[in-house]
């Protein structure tokens, strides 16, 4: 696996921990998983470009 993979897995597992499901974090918005989805969008397009 190359690291750009490994980075791409981790950041999706991050987005998926960063979804509100506790009653303090309900009214966060979308900060922390907008956020992380950014980055990984980011890393997807430097992954597809070859640049990773």
């Amino acid at each position: 696996m190359s690291v750009g993979t490994i980075l791409l897995i981790v950041v999706a597992l991050m987005l998926i921990g960063a979804i509100p499901g506790w009653p303090h974090s309900r009214t966060w918005g979308y900060g922390p998983s907008g956020g992380i989805g950014l980055i990984l969008i980011i890393l997807l397009v430097l992954l597809l470009t070859g640049r990773l």
